[in-house]
C-alpha cells in the first residue's frame, strides 16, 4: 500500500474547529470519573442525574417495540402524542396532539426551537448550563437576567423589560426568553404572581416563552401547583419536557414539546418539524413507545414517580442541612434534587485561610482537597466572584440499583448507612472547610 505521502505533500490546514467547550455539567462527571479510577474517595454531587433505577415496565415496553427499526414521522408517532397530549391535560393544560413533537431528548428540542425562532434569547441568571450555550451555538446572544430573590428559573418581570428595550436599543433582535419551572440549579419554584408578570412582559415585548418543566413531577410537597407560562400565555408559550428526571431515563433520549395553539403555533411546528427533518429525522421508534407508555401514567409508573419525589426530597433536604449549618445562605429546596448554597457569608475566612476568592475556587478546592465534585455558580451564570455552587445529591443513593431501590422504598432514605456516611462525610468536610485554621493545613484528609 503506498504511504500516505506518496501522491503529494501533506498540508496542514489553515484554520481551526470552532472551539466549543464540554458543558459544565458532563465536565464534572468526567473529573469525578477520573479521581475514582486513580482511587481516590469522591462524593459526587455535581451530574444532574436522577439516581434511581428504570422501572422494570418500562424496559419490558422498551423490549417489546426493540424490533421497530423504520423511521417515523417527523413529530413523533400518533400514539406519543396522544399520550404527551393527555399528560399535559391532565396538569391543566388542554392539549391538541397535533400540537406535540417529539424529538431525541428535550436538549435537541430546545436547540431546534431557538434555531426555528432565530433572534436573541433572554435566560434567567443563575439557569441550566445549556440555555445559554445552545443560544450561542444557533448564533444568537444569550441575556442573561436575574431571578427575584428565591425565585430561580424565572427571570424578574421589570428587569427583563429593561434588558430587551436596552438589547433593542442596541440592533438586537430579542425573540424569546426561556425559563424553567422547577428550578435547575436552585431547587425553587417562581411564584405565580411573578409567572404572570413576566407572562404580561412577554406579551408586551413581543417575546415567546420556552417553559422547561422537566422537573414538574418532582415538587417536594404534594399537590403543590408549579404556574406554567401556557396557563397565562397560551398563543406564546413552548413546553417542554422529557424522561429523564421524573422517570430517570436519561441515557433513553426522549423529550417532547407542546407548541402553541393558533396560527404561530402552527406555523413554529411547520418550521420545527423542517428542523427535525434535517438533525434527527425522527425519535428512535422503540424509545417512542416506551414514551407513549410512561406519558399514559399507569398506576405503576405513577407510584414509581412518587416514591423518588420522596426520595429526592428527603436527602436533599438532608444536604440542605449541612450547608445552613457550616454557615451557607441557601433557600431550603422545593422540587428536583438540587440545592444551590451560597457562601457570601463566610467570604472572608475562605479568602484568608483557603485563598479562595471565586466561586470556581472553591469548587476546586472541594474536588482536589476533599473530593466533593459540585459545579460553581458561575457555570450557570452567576458573577464569578459570587460564591455560590451548584449541589446535585442524587447520585448518594447507592453504589447499585439494589441499594437504589432500597432507598426508594425507605421511610426515611437518608438513615440508610451508605447515605448517612456520605452526609457525615460532607459535614465534615464543611465544618473544615469554614473553620479558622491554618491555611494550608486542613484537618481532614
Amino acid at each position: 500500500m503506498p504511504a500516505q505521502n506518496e501522491y503529494a505533500p501533506v498540508r496542514p490546514l489553515s484554520f481551526a474547529p470552532r472551539p466549543v467547550p464540554l458543558s459544565a455539567t458532563l465536565a464534572v462527571n468526567e473529573a469525578i470519573a477520573r479521581k475514582r479510577r486513580e482511587g481516590e474517595r469522591v462524593l459526587p454531587l455535581g451530574f444532574g442525574e436522577a439516581g434511581i433505577p428504570i422501572h422494570p415496565a418500562l424496559t419490558r415496553e422498551l423490549e417489546s417495540a426493540a424490533g421497530r427499526g423504520a423511521y417515523g414521522p417527523v413529530a413523533g408517532s400518533a400514539a406519543l402524542r396522544a399520550a404527551a397530549a393527555g399528560y399535559w391535560a391532565r396538569r391543566g393544560l388542554p392539549t391538541d396532539p397535533a400540537a406535540v413533537v417529539a424529538g431525541p431528548g428535550s436538549k435537541p428540542l430546545l436547540f431546534a426551537l431557538l434555531t426555528s425562532l432565530g433572534g436573541d434569547v433572554v435566560v434567567a441568571a443563575p439557569s441550566w448550563v445549556s440555555y445559554a450555550a445552545q443560544a450561542s451555538l444557533a448564533g444568537a446572544e444569550p441575556i442573561r437576567v436575574a431571578t427575584p430573590p428565591g425565585e430561580g428559573g424565572v427571570p424578574s418581570p421589570a428587569l427583563l423589560a429593561d434588558a430587551v428595550v436596552r438589547a433593542r436599543a442596541r440592533g438586537r433582535e430579542v425573540r424569546a426568553v426561556v425559563v424553567t419551572l422547577p428550578d435547575n440549579p436552585t431547587g425553587t419554584i417562581a411564584s405565580e404572581e411573578t409567572v404572570r408578570r413576566l407572562c404580561a412582559v412577554a406579551r408586551e415585548h413581543d417575546l415567546v416563552v420556552i417553559s422547561d418543566e422537566i422537573y414538574r413531577d418532582l415538587v417536594h410537597a404534594p399537590g403543590r401547583p408549579v404556574p406554567s407560562p401556557a396557563l397565562y400565555a397560551p398563543e406564546r408559550t413552548v413546553v417542554t419536557t422529557a424522561l429523564s428526571k421524573s422517570l430517570a431515563a436519561g441515557g433513553w433520549r426522549l423529550g417532547v414539546a407542546r407548541l402553541p395553539d393558533g396560527p404561530f403555533g402552527r406555523a413554529l411546528r411547520d418550521s420545527l418539524l423542517g428542523v427535525a427533518s434535517e438533525i434527527w429525522s425522527s425519535a428512535p421508534a422503540p424509545m417512542q413507545h416506551a414514551a407513549a407508555y410512561a406519558f399514559a401514567e399507569p398506576p405503576e409508573l405513577v407510584e414509581h414517580v412518587d416514591r423518588s419525589r420522596r426520595l429526592h426530597a428527603a436527602v436533599t433536604g438532608a444536604v440542605a442541612d449541612r450547608f445552613a449549618a457550616a454557615g451557607a445562605r441557601l433557600r431550603r429546596p422545593e422540587a428536583a434534587f438540587y440545592v444551590y448554597p451560597d457562601f457570601g457569608p463566610l467570604r472572608d475566612v475562605l479568602r484568608e485561610h483557603h485563598g479562595v476568592r471565586t466561586a470556581a475556587d472553591l469548587t476546586h478546592l472541594l474536588l482536589e482537597r476533599y473530593g466533593i465534585g459540585v459545579l460553581p455558580g458561575s457555570s450557570f451564570g452567576d458573577a464569578p466572584s459570587a460564591l455560590t455552587m451548584r449541589v446535585a445529591p442524587s447520585l448518594l443513593y447507592g453504589e447499585d440499583d439494589e441499594q437504589r431501590r432500597t432507598a426508594l422504598a425507605s421511610p426515611a432514605p437518608a438513615a440508610l448507612p451508605w447515605i448517612a456516611g456520605a452526609l457525615d462525610r460532607l459535614g465534615e468536610v464543611l465544618g473544615d472547610l469554614t473553620v479558622s485554621i491554618t491555611a494550608g493545613e486542613p484537618a481532614l484528609a
